[in-house]
């Protein structure tokens, strides 16, 4: 795997294979010095063009875990401020020759273009309302921990579907581990033509008992150009998960961060179905995994060419 763009170019194959490789990752965490040096001698540049805590801190750290070194590139206070294009900054960091890019960006699609412009290996970190592939692997391997193969599963994904990279990333990740899942919100935020994913559609939690696992989804408002919902109190009075919405043996997820009393009960963000700490720290596993995949394994099997006598 040369870039990890979009969970579409994975297969349960290769799923179940990063996932795997993220569970031998978990004693690096354990030891007092947690590193390998997989990575020694690479740079791992993070271009972040929007803000993040969970998905850039547990880049760099898995990063830095592997012993690669890191940059972190911020947009706001850089030349991104004067003008500068996308390419243009692109162009301007692969100078520094970095190995791997890793690009959270709000412009769907973005990440594709980079290697016309880089011989970078690229990882997508969210564009858009388009995907988030490594927050869906992430998912894949918390709930692989709890409930072993997700052959079955009933997963419901809950909220602001239209405007969340994250539920198009999960429905593919999800489906491709051969579980059902369902999609429950608003009309208004529940996508057109989306059942062409293979999904079912809910325009309510009537039947919300029913899942074995409710992955509650954040409103995502700096996406939202008109009102989809009346007002935030009106949403969360049908749509927010609580303690009676939550059967005791359900498990509860979110991708961070938590609009405590909108989607979420403060009560069921801290009760023991909750998932959402184990997807944090599955966050750096994971990741570790991905850029051991971009960079460790997917070099090793290119070609290698002789240099030519002059």
């Amino acid at each position: 795997m040369r870039h990890l763009l979009s969970i579409e170019q994975l297969d349960r194959r290769t799923i179940e294979r990063l996932c795997d490789r993220a569970a031998a990752f978990e004693e690096v965490g354990e030891r007092d010095i947690k590193k390998v040096p997989a990575l020694r001698g690479r740079t791992v540049l993070n271009l972040f063009y929007e803000a993040s805590t969970r998905t850039r801190s547990s880049f760099e750290l898995a990063a830095k875990r592997l012993s690669a070194d890191v940059v972190n590139f911020i947009a706001s206070g850089s030349s991104v401020e004067k003008g500068e294009s996308l390419k243009d900054t692109v162009l301007t960091l692969s100078a520094h020759r970095p190995d791997c890019i890793v690009i959270r960006c709000p412009w769907a699609g973005a990440p594709a273009l980079l290697p016309r412009w880089t011989d970078a290996a690229v990882v997508n970190a969210g564009d858009g309302k388009h995907e988030h592939p490594t927050q869906a692997l992430l998912d894949v391997y918390t709930l692989r921990r709890r409930l072993g193969a997700l052959d079955g599963a009933r997963i419901w994904i809950v909220g602001d579907v239209m405007h969340s990279r994250v539920a198009r990333s999960n429905i593919l990740a999800f489906r491709a581990m051969g579980a059902h899942v369902t999609l429950a919100g608003p009309p208004t935020l529940l996508p057109r033509d989306v059942e062409e994913l293979g999904v079912e559609i809910r325009s309510d939690l009537r039947d919300l008992r029913r899942a074995d696992v409710v992955y509650a989804l954040r409103m995502q408002r700096e996406r939202m150009t008109e009102a989809h919902v009346p007002s935030l109190r009106e949403y969360a009075a049908v749509y927010q998960i609580d303690s009676r919405r939550l059967g005791p043996r359900q498990l509860l997820m979110h991708p961070g961060p938590v609009n405590r009393g909108v989607e979420l009960s403060g009560d069921v963000v801290d009760s023991p179905q909750s998932l959402i700490l184990e997807q944090v720290a599955a966050g750096v596993v994971v990741r570790m995994a991905v850029l051991y995949e971009v960079l460790a394994t997917a070099r090793a099997e290119d070609p290698v060419t002789e240099p030519q006598p002059a």
